[in-house]
């Protein structure tokens, strides 16, 4: 185990459980739950698949299909926090970002690289979130115009560790991501 006083060592550990998230399904930053504000002001929680992790940009990536409710509320709150989980490392990250919601021929390459089974996501009819007469009473043909990125810009990393003794740190882009310990 690296020096638990090591604030730049904290930082690199949740960066490689995010970057393993990009490339292990398996791992349990894969799938990180992302939090917004509705319209209406009521906070929203979902669970997203983690697309790309870049440290250098500060940047997380999420794909999604433009007619959710999770794309309207960014529109009118572009902000979001992730939670990740891991329990094998009995460690939370939370992470503030500002958020672009990104579609049309910004975002071709990424349309590219997904799968064609999992293009039938962007694209359910009637739009997620329609009531239903019966449970599988909708559509997924793949639509392109559907497909949407959210870029997420880092603003704030939060680490909790919940070993024997608690430790949590605070990095924030406004410092060059120096970290800052707090109280757990």
């Amino acid at each position: 185990m690296s020096d638990p006083n090591d604030l730049g060592a904290f930082l690199d550990g949740a960066w490689q459980h995010l970057t393993r998230g990009v490339a292990d399904a398996r791992s349990p930053s894969r799938y990180p739950t992302l939090a917004t504000v509705s319209p209406e002001g009521w906070p929203e929680a979902r669970t997203v698949a983690l697309r790309q992790a870049v440290r250098s940009r500060a940047m997380l990536e999420v794909h999604t299909d433009v007619e959710t409710p999770k794309v309207a509320s960014l529109r009118k709150a572009p902000r979001a926090q992730f939670h990740i989980w891991i329990p094998k490392s009995d460690l939370q990250i939370r992470i503030s970002t500002h958020v672009e919601v990104l579609t049309g021929a910004d975002i071709e390459d990424q349309w590219a690289k997904v799968p064609p089974a999992s293009r039938v996501s962007y694209g359910t009819m009637p739009i997620p979130g329609t009531a239903i007469a019966s449970v599988y009473d909708y559509e997924k043909p793949a639509e392109r115009s559907r497909f949407a990125v959210l870029h997420c810009t880092m603003t704030e990393i939060d680490l909790v560790h919940l070993g024997q003794r608690h430790r949590r740190a605070v990095y924030r882009a406004e410092t060059g991501w120096q970290g800052t310990w707090v109280a757990p």
